[in-house]
């Protein structure tokens, strides 16, 4: 899987910086973001008896691709761009069709391994105040345990319950390897290709939140350090099981297919 910044078609300072700022805080457990605060994440959404209906996250990388998990895929889509509510008609908003979906080679559903894609767009998006791009991490940078993230998305609101109308953000803090790879916690279910945030008991990403984006402010920009990828089979908020994402800085997905691919 090869993602490079050179896909980019716009100035890398259009990246990471909302127009809509984020308000973020350090309390504990989901709530409604501003709308428009987070201008890359996008709904990806999949027909069902004639429906359009949201299956998992993403996260906007250029004006024409999208990153988000590989074990999201498996149906016909679409990308909903600009997005506060999915139940409402928004200004601003963007449907666009799927030219081709890109699958890590090497994804091993079994063992969760490589949970990696790329959807590349039928058509480019014009960045606007509501649909921007994330900054990307640099190829194997690392955050401190604590390090305070935000993971967003529609997904489920508790374990079992409805999927969110309104775009969500919960602060997830970095788990770093070595506490996350313990046996108390995921042991050697974790590898060093994934990040690992939150583990409190309280706050973590949902059904439905899949393949979306795991926010760090960073370098003064906010950069996208992770996909979400899995959590506990007990429930979305078990102590000791936090969130799992797929690492977007691991030396594992070097940063220059996609430029081929434009």
């Amino acid at each position: 899987m090869l993602i490079s910044h050179s896909l980019l078609h716009f100035p890398a300072q259009s990246c990471g910086h909302p127009y809509f700022p984020p308000l973020v805080s350090r309390v504990v457990g989901g709530e409604d973001t501003r709308p428009h605060s987070w201008p890359w994440q996008i709904s990806l959404q999949y027909s069902r008896n004639g429906a359009w209906g949201h299956t998992c996250g993403g996260t906007l990388i250029a004006t024409n691709w999208v990153l988000t998990a590989a074990h999201c895929i498996s149906n016909t889509y679409r990308v909903v761009l600009g997005k506060q509510n999915l139940k409402q008609e928004e200004l601003g908003a963007v449907t666009v069709g799927v030219e081709k979906i890109i699958v890590h080679e090497r994804w091993i559903s079994l063992l969760v391994i490589n949970d990696i894609a790329l959807i590349k767009l039928a058509e480019h998006v014009v960045p606007s105040e509501t649909i921007q791009p994330a900054c990307l991490p640099p190829a194997g940078e690392l955050l401190p345990q604590g390090f305070p993230c935000y993971v967003t998305g529609w997904g489920r609101l508790w374990t079992n319950g409805p999927i969110s109308d309104d775009l969500q953000q919960a602060l997830l803090p970095i788990v770093d390897y070595a506490t996350c790879s313990q046996p108390a916690w995921w042991g050697s279910m974790v590898r060093k290709t994934m990040v690992c945030a939150g583990g409190d008991g309280v706050t973590s990403a949902c059904n439905g939140d899949s393949g979306g984006p795991l926010n760090c402010y960073h370098g003064d920009v906010w950069q996208v350090f992770g996909i979400v990828s899995f959590g506990s089979a007990e429930g979305c908020n078990t102590l000791n099981k936090p969130t799992v994402f797929t690492r977007v800085s691991s030396s594992s997905f070097p940063l220059e297919m996609a430029s081929n691919q434009c």
